[in-house]
């Protein structure tokens, strides 16, 4: 399995960012994703990376320990899951995304190999980051 981390320092607490990140639409949409279709606990997400499209379904998990979590149901991995913890701290909440995924080969071929899925994947995660961070300091003006 191959494996993405992001972390980041949020000046807010846990309970807001949690909030705002409970507003899945925005949140998953921040990542920089082309399509975001939302049908209760099934997200259907879309998007370009370099000549390849991503298609990928995914249904929302309960995980005790996680803020958000989900894996995939259809797409191009063999396996993928994604997971977002929220640890208190002295300045705020320390934010952290760690995504999991095995590439299934037969599939991806040679448009993509895991280390252009793990530029693309922490970019993503970034994005979320800095939307949380804006979304909060916009209600914190």
């Amino acid at each position: 399995m191959n494996s993405v981390s992001v972390s980041r320092e949020i000046a807010a607490p846990p309970d807001a960012i949690r909030e705002r990140m409970d507003d899945l639409g925005p949140f998953m949409r921040a990542a920089g994703f082309d399509e975001v279709v939302i049908d209760g606990d099934r997200l259907e997400l879309e998007n370009g990376v370099g000549i390849a499209t991503i298609e990928l379904t995914l249904e929302l998990t309960d995980e005790p320990d996680a803020a958000l979590a989900y894996r995939q149901r259809e797409g191009i991995f063999e396996e993928m899951v994604t997971r977002y913890t929220l640890e208190a701290t002295d300045a705020g909440t320390e934010v952290t995304a760690e995504t999991e995924f095995a590439i299934d080969v037969a599939l991806v071929g040679k448009l993509l190999d895991s280390t252009v899925i793990e530029r693309q994947r922490r970019r993503e995660l970034e994005q979320q980051f800095d939307w949380l961070e804006r979304e909060l300091d916009a209600q914190t003006e």
